[in-house]
C-alpha cells in the first residue's frame, strides 16, 4: 500500500470523480478536500465537520452528509435535501450512496455518536429525484457504509453496533424488502464504509480491525487486506480502469491524533463507478 496523504484526524466519504480524482472529508477536522490526479490535496469545501458520506451531482457540485443532507455547489451555494425535521428529528446523517436512476440512499443516526450515552435506533431514507423522501427501512442501530449491486437490485448497508451488513432486495421504484443478514463480521469487528465491485464482490472497510474484508456476491468470506492503521473506515475504487482502490482512516489506535491516512493499492478487479445524484437540489 502506498501512502497518498496523511495528517488527518478522521477520513471519510472518499468517492472518486474521473475528471478531478479523489473527494474526500475530515468528519473530526472538518473539510471537504481533493486529492487530484498528481496527488495533490485542495480544499474544496471550508469547516464543515460530520461528513461521513458523499457523492457527486449529475448538475455539479456535490452531496455530503452530516447534521443535514445538502447540495453543495461549486460556487459554495447550498441547497437541504434532507434535515433532521422530515427524519424523525434524527441527530444527524452518516454514509450515503446512490442508485443507477441517481436516486440518494442515506442512514439516519438517532443518538450523537461521540459523546455517548445510550444508543437510539435511526432509519434509512430513500430521496427521489424530484426530492421528496421516503423511510425504508428501521431498526439500524449504526448506520455505515451503503452501496447497490451491478444489476442495481440489491442494496447492502453496515450497520456498525450489530456487526453485521444487511442486503435488501430494491424494486424497480427504489422501494425496498425486507432486510436479511449479508454477512458477519466476527466479534469485535465494526462494518463502516463498503463499496461493491464489477463482478459483485463487497470490500467492507473494518473500523476496528486494520483491514478491508472481501465478501463474494453470496456473503462468502473471499479474502482479508492488512491495512498498517487500526482504524480503517471507508474504500473506494478509482483510476481510469477503476482498479486504484483508495482505503482511508481514522486516527484511533494510531501515533497521534492527526494519522488519518489515505492509502492506494492495484486489485485485481475493478470497481464499480457511482452513479451521479440526480436529485433536484430545490
Amino acid at each position: 500500500m502506498q501512502v497518498v496523504a496523511t495528517g488527518y484526524g478522521l477520513i471519510e466519504g472518499p468517492v472518486w470523480d474521473a475528471d478531478r480524482g479523489l473527494y474526500f472529508s475530515d468528519v473530526t477536522g472538518g473539510g471537504i478536500h481533493l486529492l487530484d490526479r498528481q496527488d495533490r490535496v485542495s480544499t474544496v469545501v471550508e469547516k464543515r465537520k460530520g461528513v461521513g458520506g458523499m457523492a457527486l451531482h449529475a448538475g455539479g457540485g456535490v452531496v455530503a452528509g452530516g447534521r443535514e443532507i445538502a447540495w453543495i455547489g461549486a460556487d459554495g451555494a447550498t441547497r437541504t435535501l434532507l434535515d433532521s425535521a422530515t427524519a424523525d428529528g434524527a441527530e444527524g446523517f452518516n454514509d450515503l450512496t446512490t442508485d443507477q436512476q441517481g436516486r440518494i440512499y442515506v442512514g439516519s443516526l438517532g443518538f450523537k455518536v461521540f459523546a455517548g450515552g445510550p444508543m437510539k435506533p435511526g432509519n434509512l431514507y430513500c430521496i427521489d429525484l424530484d426530492g421528496r423522501t421516503r423511510k425504508v427501512s428501521d431498526g439500524v442501530l449504526l448506520t455505515n457504509g451503503l452501496a447497490v449491486s451491478p444489476d442495481g437490485q440489491r442494496l447492502y448497508h453496515s450497520d456498525a453496533r450489530r456487526q453485521l451488513v444487511r442486503v435488501y432486495d430494491v424494486q424497480a421504484d427504489g422501494t425496498l424488502g425486507h432486510w436479511k443478514a449479508f454477512c458477519a463480521m466476527g466479534e469485535g469487528r465494526v462494518p463502516d464504509g463498503l463499496k461493491v465491485a464489477a463482478d459483485g464482490s463487497v470490500w467492507v472497510a473494518d473500523a476496528h480491525g486494520a483491514r478491508v474484508a472481501v465478501f463474494e456476491p453470496d456473503g462468502r468470506h473471499r479474502r482479508d487486506i492488512a491495512v498498517p492503521l487500526p482504524m480503517v473506515t471507508s474504500v473506494c475504487f478509482g483510476g481510469d480502469d477503476l482498479r486504484d482502490l483508495y482505503v482511508v482512516t481514522g486516527s484511533r489506535g494510531g501515533p497521534s491524533e492527526k494519522c488519518g491516512t489515505i492509502y492506494r493499492m492495484r486489485t485485481d478487479v475493478p470497481g464499480l463507478a457511482l452513479a451521479p445524484c440526480r436529485v433536484r437540489p430545490g
